[in-house]
């Protein structure tokens, strides 16, 4: 199975001097932590899905062996499109600012996935208590607990009807406690955050 590294956004609640996914956790870029976490797991091919954004980014990526694929930079969700008509599926999907990502997460989504499509999450509740920057937007109730996703998933086969269907939750979603997939860094706190559980 490949994987999307999806590193093409903006970056903009960041404010960061680089390029979001170059800014460096413990002294090592986001993108080479995670890149070398999917080296590392069972995933064959890691693509990095940049866009006119992320420039440096994408030279980064190619520096470390990964397969670019130039999306437009229209958004998460459109340039996760384009990369996926570029690619076979089942397909792992993470982004480049969950740094502390190891490669027991990705083997473990994967295999939990069974070739169907899935979404890593946390409940909202770990965030807040890790004082972690949480996106409202992103929040939904899965079984009565109030979960958001990690930005690691899995989308399966085009034929795979599972995502969309709202009667059949438990088979979309992988809930987890790990307070490493609990840490999006959005935010300039939350780079003080990952930096304090680096291994």
């Amino acid at each position: 199975m490949d994987a999307l590294l999806m590193c093409g956004g903006r970056g903009t609640r960041l404010d960061a001097a680089v390029e979001k996914p170059l800014v460096d956790i413990c002294g090592r870029p986001m993108l080479d932590r995670i890149a070398e976490a999917l080296h590392r797991s069972r995933v064959e091919t890691v693509h990095a899905v940049t866009s006119p954004h992320t420039p440096n980014t994408r030279t980064r990526a190619s520096d470390l062996g990964l397969h670019c694929i130039d999306a437009p930079g229209d958004g998460y969700v459109s340039d996760l499109g384009f990369a996926l008509e570029r690619v076979s599926r089942p397909v792992v999907t993470v982004v480049a600012d969950l740094p502390l990502l190891l490669p027991d997460h990705v083997d473990a989504v994967m295999e939990a996935a069974a070739g169907g499509s899935l979404t890593a999450c946390v409940p909202v509740e770990l965030k807040q208590t890790l004082g972690a920057s949480l996106d409202d937007s992103l929040v939904f109730d899965y079984q009565g607990t109030a979960v958001c996703p990690t930005g690691l998933g899995v989308i399966g086969t085009k034929t795979d009807t599972t995502q969309s269907d709202s009667t059949d939750t438990d088979s979309t979603m992988y809930l987890t406690s790990d307070t490493k997939l609990a840490l999006n860094v959005n935010r300039p706190t939350d780079i003080a955050l990952a930096e304090e559980r680096c291994e």
